[in-house]
């Protein structure tokens, strides 16, 4: 299909990009890598009246490490997230995520910031940031907001970005000595969206229990989600097979998958369960390997 008739804007920095959304709000959409509002113009599942391409405004592709986090552009693309060794080092769960989406054209041209905005409900970001309690900071010309992860993705395609703000950076905190984290999915052939996507943080106390837990899941709900009462289940815990399958069990009950061509509901709620075993077992093996 061809997509409906729409203006463009190729604004030179961000303040002029804010004052485009500023002036148009809730008829604009914004392009970045392309990869996630593209294909919804082509299909006329979006008609902005208006095309804010901001591919070529600075100061939105950086990454470092900044007042106890790691602070990522909103323009930062998937590859350059795989390729980077520092993150590779320090943030396995982003490396595993970053270089698992797609194949190496989308990972090359989508960038995080774009698929977060985008919140289809089976990307791999929105469950690796839930997992690591993250936030995304939107900016307007009133000014800057921070949102929590779990506060973002509202909905299937749907966050809580306002019509007048621009996504520009992503914040992970920078895990204290002691955690672990692991991002796994169940795809069909590598590079596919995942039938199921689960995201995993442990920290350990002093005494070897489990203090901290954050699960992250895609694909098997409406939205990207906390699985809070597996959460639950973990901290106090000492880590191992029995209140990992415990807290396993209880991710699956929270999750709401749909019945699609990835499979039926049952077999969906089973690979909750095996996935979040295997990446918690996966953050245990680590822990004990930085131990």
């Amino acid at each position: 299909m061809i997509p409906a008739e729409f203006e463009y804007a190729r604004p030179r920095d961000v303040g002029e990009a804010l004052r485009i959304l500023s002036e148009h709000a809730g008829e604009a959409k914004v392009l970045s890598g392309g990869y996630s509002l593209l294909p919804l113009l082509k299909l006329r599942l979006a008609s902005p009246a208006l095309v804010v391409d901001i591919g070529h405004v600075a100061g939105l592709d950086g990454i470092e490490e900044r007042d106890g986090a790691l602070c990522i552009g909103a323009r930062v693309t998937h590859a350059r997230l795989a390729a980077d060794a520092m993150i590779a080092a320090r943030y396995p769960i982003v490396h595993e995520a970053a270089g698992g989406i797609g194949d190496p054209q989308v990972r090359n041209w989508g960038t995080i910031g774009g698929s977060c905005a985008h919140a289809d409900p089976s990307s791999d970001w929105p469950a690796v940031l839930i997992a690591t309690r993250a936030s995304l900071v939107c900016r307007s010309v009133r000014g800057d907001r921070t949102i929590a992860a779990r506060d973002f993705f509202i909905d299937s395609f749907q966050t809580a970005i306002e019509p007048d703000e621009l996504l520009v950076e992503i914040r992970i905190p920078t895990p204290a000595p002691g955690t672990a984290s692991v991002y796994r999915k169940l795809e069909r052939r590598a590079g596919d969206f995942a039938t199921v996507g689960v995201a995993v943080q442990l920290h350990l106390g002093s005494d070897g229990r489990i203090d901290q837990a954050g699960i992250g899941l895609t694909a098997v709900a409406e939205t990207p989600f906390a699985a809070t009462k597996a959460e639950g289940q973990l901290v106090g815990a000492h880590p191992g097979p029995a209140i990992f399958r415990q807290a396993a069990e209880a991710a699956a009950e929270q999750s709401r998958p749909a019945e699609d061509r990835h499979g039926p509901v049952d077999y969906k709620r089973a690979m909750v369960t095996e996935m979040t075993i295997r990446a918690l077992t996966a953050a245990a093996a680590r822990l004990q390997a930085t131990a």
